[in-house]
């Protein structure tokens, strides 16, 4: 920003500042009288404002971050002359509520059984909305947040149609007599759950190079997946889902929804509504973390 950007938009933020030759603040047309700022009262307002020399802004290591609030394991790509709106909150919350409710019966929450409520979440919210996000990160170009978003959109509608009652008729056919019962189904659904591991693990290994908050989003998400599959096929003693392993999953679902959320909060937070940014962890090895210490080793060495 030059400084004669820095004088225009501080005399925007400032009152006007009346000469002394005009006490009532008119000049003899009647409109205000002000006049122009010294550079000596540019960079105190300047510190006042939160921008110019003063401000201690350091506007390179913020375009370097990888931020999970962007859906982005890569390095942090400046969103000012971006025509879209950053798609990646909304997916995460869709994600981060339908997991949460699935979760939280997984765990026996208020002696409920049936996961019959997660269907209309999964087909509204975790799925539609979800996966319209996910397009909308291909229109921005994020390979990474469009791939992700799009196919967890995809988990939960292939989820919703399993388990419709009385729709599909996949659950009741798989446990038909003719199928072998319910251990048809589980064994089923548990490699359903088994492929989703290995696709989570793959995106697992594309977050390494970003935040703490965005790894753990997908590192509790990829043990959630492995909990529940290892569940439906391990059964207990009874031919049922073994349910100690089953709760287990729904503790690390919930991790991984609140992480969602987290990274959603982070994505949504700025200037324009918060009056801080919600902080992400770098870790030391990732683009951003070497490029402050870095900084850090010159200012030592001059």
């Amino acid at each position: 920003m030059s400084v004669e950007q820095n004088n225009v938009s501080l005399e925007k933020d400032l009152a006007p500042v009346t000469t002394e030759g005009s006490p009532d603040g008119v000049n003899g047309t009647g409109a205000p009288v002000t006049q122009h700022l010294t550079a000596e009262e540019t960079a105190r307002a300047a510190a006042r404002f939160g921008y110019g020399p003063l401000s201690h802004v350091n506007t390179k290591e913020a375009m370097l971050r990888p931020f999970g609030g962007e859906f982005q394991p890569g390095l942090y790509k400046s969103v000012e002359s971006r025509k879209f709106a950053n798609p990646a909150p909304l997916g995460l919350c869709a994600f981060a509520l339908t997991t949460f409710v699935l979760s939280a019966i997984n765990m026996g929450a208020r002696d409920i059984t049936a996961p019959n409520i997660v269907v209309a979440l999964a087909f509204g919210y975790g799925g539609l909305v979800q996966l319209l996000a996910g397009m909308w990160e291909m229109a921005v170009g994020n390979t990474f947040g469009a791939t992700a978003l799009s196919s967890y959109g995809g988990f939960w509608l292939s989820f919703a149609i399993v388990l419709t009652p009385g729709g599909f008729n996949i659950q009741s056919q798989l446990k038909s007599a003719d199928s072998g019962g319910t251990a048809m189904f589980d064994n089923s659904f548990g490699l359903f759950l088994m492929g989703w591991f290995i696709f989570t693990t793959i995106l697992l290994f594309c977050t390494l190079r970003s935040t703490v908050a965005f790894f753990f989003l997908f590192f509790f998400l990829d043990i959630t997946f492995l909990l529940l599959g290892i569940g439906y096929i391990h059964r207990d003693s009874e031919g049922k889902p073994n349910p100690p392993i089953i709760k287990a999953g729904g503790f690390f679902g919930l991790l991984a929804a609140f992480f969602a959320w987290y990274n959603a909060l982070a994505g949504m937070a700025d200037d324009s509504n918060s009056f801080f940014i919600f902080p992400v962890a770098h870790f030391p090895w990732s683009p951003t973390a070497r490029s402050r210490s870095q900084k850090k080793t010159e200012r030592e060495t001059v």
